[in-house]
């Protein structure tokens, strides 16, 4: 369980977060989006007891970030975004260190260090010094060293830089698998689609703030309420605009032409509706009646790159005010 509220911190006059609050419980990803400088790193420090904040206060696991930092950092796992390893060790004396370090006994410690080895396809490596390993492998190593000691929370700073596409998906699956065990993990990441598909809720930043924060599903459905509908046809129809308009909610009607130079033709219809579900069924009927030869029809939401720029830009998320939307910032529900 994490429970952050009201975290702050400044450097000099400079603030680098600011009241920052939100909950995560166990079985539960969070993750942080935002530009470089938005505030997400030094936010994941002070969970971790790495960073004092300013004002404000969490706990972590139980544990309280300024009075118990100790406990909180032996059982929290971090991957920051810079992996910083020893890189003159030998992996697996590497890997050793850190399992003594969490207090880890020989045998466990060699148990899980062959187990990670193994998962990130490293066995090979384990006697060479980490100076020759490439960044997908130091990134790999950094996920091994976070993930030894069992831990009941993770911090994953960027968990799938510089990995190769079955590598990355590898350990996609595998938070998928840590949160299923009852873990609270929080991700940053600058990739959407690995937030929309690994998080059960997203808090956007912008300049040390959170300027939303919920659902994949309801930050679209914040940012537009509105369905784009495509609808192909075999070949031109003869079905007019304004024969859309008795239909209720729909908007925007409008053909997409293509073709070559000297021949355009109109095989495809373009709306806009808050009431797919409603509207959809009377159109196709509609097209139909006029001897309209569907072919398909395809129906997009607002992606979640579009609500970010819109979040980044000023758009229609910061017409709440940073604070308001804090103050509803639900709890993410057990996943």
């Amino acid at each position: 369980m994490i429970e952050a509220q009201g975290l702050t911190r400044l450097f000099g006059t400079f603030v680098a977060v600011t009241d920052v609050t939100f909950s995560v419980p166990d079985g539960a990803i969070l993750a942080l989006l935002g530009p470089n400088g938005a505030g997400k790193t030094t936010t994941v420090r002070m969970l971790a007891g790495l960073l004092a904040p300013t004002r404000g206060d969490a706990s972590v696991a139980g544990y309280n970030i300024r009075s118990e930092a100790d406990a909180l950092r032996a059982c929290v796992g971090l991957v920051t975004d810079v992996p910083g390893l020893f890189e003159q060790m030998p992996l697996f004396d590497y890997l050793d260190f850190f399992g003594k370090v969490y207090g880890m006994p020989a045998a466990e410690r060699t148990r899980q260090i062959e187990r990670w080895l193994e998962f990130f396809d490293l066995t090979n490596q384990r006697r060479k010094k980490m100076i020759g390993f490439s960044k997908g492998m130091k990134q790999k190593v950094a996920l091994a060293r976070a993930l030894i000691h069992d831990p009941s929370v993770l911090f994953l700073d960027e968990p799938t830089s510089g990995l190769d596409p079955l590598a990355a998906r590898s350990v996609r699956e595998l938070i998928t698998e840590l949160k299923h065990s009852s873990r609270s993990i929080i991700l940053c990441t600058h990739d959407l689609d690995e937030a929309e598909r690994l998080a059960d809720t997203v808090a956007i930043m912008r300049q040390g703030r959170i300027v939303a924060c919920d659902t994949p599903t309801a930050l679209r459905a914040q940012a537009t309420g509105e369905t784009r509908v495509e609808i192909e046809f075999a070949d031109n129809t003869p079905v007019a605009l304004n024969a859309l308009s008795a239909v209720a909610y729909l908007s925007s009607p409008s053909w997409l032409t293509e073709g070559t130079d000297t021949v355009e033709t109109t095989s495809k219809l373009e709306y806009y509706t808050a009431q797919p579900r409603n509207v959809n069924p009377q159109v196709l009927a509609l097209l139909v009646q006029h001897g309209a030869q569907v072919v398909s029809m395809t129906c997009t939401t607002r992606s979640l790159e579009d609500v970010y720029v819109s979040a980044m830009g000023m758009g229609a998320l910061d017409a709440v005010a940073p604070q308001a939307m804090l103050d509803t910032v639900p709890s993410l529900q057990r996943g």
